[in-house]
């Protein structure tokens, strides 16, 4: 279950990104999908079986974000723990999107993230500001990432040239590059709305004063899910602390060509 981990670590990713829900038994598992379906051909709900009663992944799973593309795993195909990857990977940051908003999710990731002495190695939050709120409010130690309202407030700070004056709780920005959209579906099958809101939002979002003030204020900025060389040359032009991809193999040969440092 965590043999495409074990491959990234080794070949030096810096973070990992994972999601999480919780089994009937309170059990965190690691999985992007509330759903089985699309992970292991079963129709059920993580949240509606014990851990032991989990199906396994299938042998052969389609990378997100990637069209046509599928990746084939390990021996193991028992759907991990987060305490499993936490074990595994005890000095590998790891960045976690707390999938569903349960208080009792994200009060036993608090507590897995204490007991394996990992705060200074973990970031949590979600793209909902409630969910995001909870988990500071639950334990403040552990940095969080703007949420999307957050993500729309930083800019309306940003370009009404307020950002420098307001104090900021979050110490992670992980926004998509907006531009990408034509590589993920057919350029000629998107209207001229949708083209006009990416362009929109990609010259809104990428913006390298604004990633600039956020690295000198030690706010590091991610920019997903980026899987071409030319998207990983933009994104460092840009100032981003880091790229994430589906494949690593491809950034880190990319970045040692380049003489791309890893972020400390």
């Amino acid at each position: 279950s965590v043999f495409f981990v074990c491959l990234a670590v080794e070949l030096g990713t810096d973070m990992l990104e994972l999601d999480c829900h919780m089994t009937k038994d309170e059990q965190v598992v690691v999985s992007h999908d509330a759903n089985l379906r699309r992970s292991s051909g079963i129709d059920g709900k993580i949240c509606n079986m014990s851990y032991s009663e989990l199906p396994p992944y299938l042998g052969k799973l389609g990378v997100t974000f990637q069209r046509e593309c599928f990746c084939e795993g390990g021996e193991d195909k028992r759907i991990p723990l987060l305490r499993d990857v936490f074990e595994a990977f005890p000095n590998t940051p790891v960045n976690i999107d707390i999938k569903i908003n349960n208080d009792t999710l994200i009060k036993k990731v608090s507590e897995l993230v204490i007991k394996y002495d990992r705060e200074h190695l973990t970031v949590w939050g979600n793209a909902s500001n409630q969910i995001v709120k909870k988990c500071y409010k639950e334990n403040p130690r552990i940095p969080v990432l703007f949420s999307f309202p957050r993500v729309l407030q930083l800019l309306g700070l940003f370009y009404t040239g307020l950002l420098p004056f307001v104090p900021l709780k979050e110490q992670f920005l992980e926004i998509p590059m907006p531009s990408i959209i034509t590589k993920l579906r057919d350029p000629n099958k998107l209207t001229r709305t949708q083209r006009f809101i990416a362009w929109l939002a990609d010259t809104l979002l990428m913006r390298k004063a604004l990633f600039d003030h956020l690295t000198a204020r030690g706010i590091q900025v991610y920019i997903w899910v980026l899987n071409d060389e030319e998207d990983f040359q933009r994104a460092f032009d840009l100032g981003a602390t880091g790229v994430m991809t589906d494949f690593p193999t491809k950034l880190k040969d990319f970045m040692d060509r380049n003489s791309i440092s890893n972020p400390q």
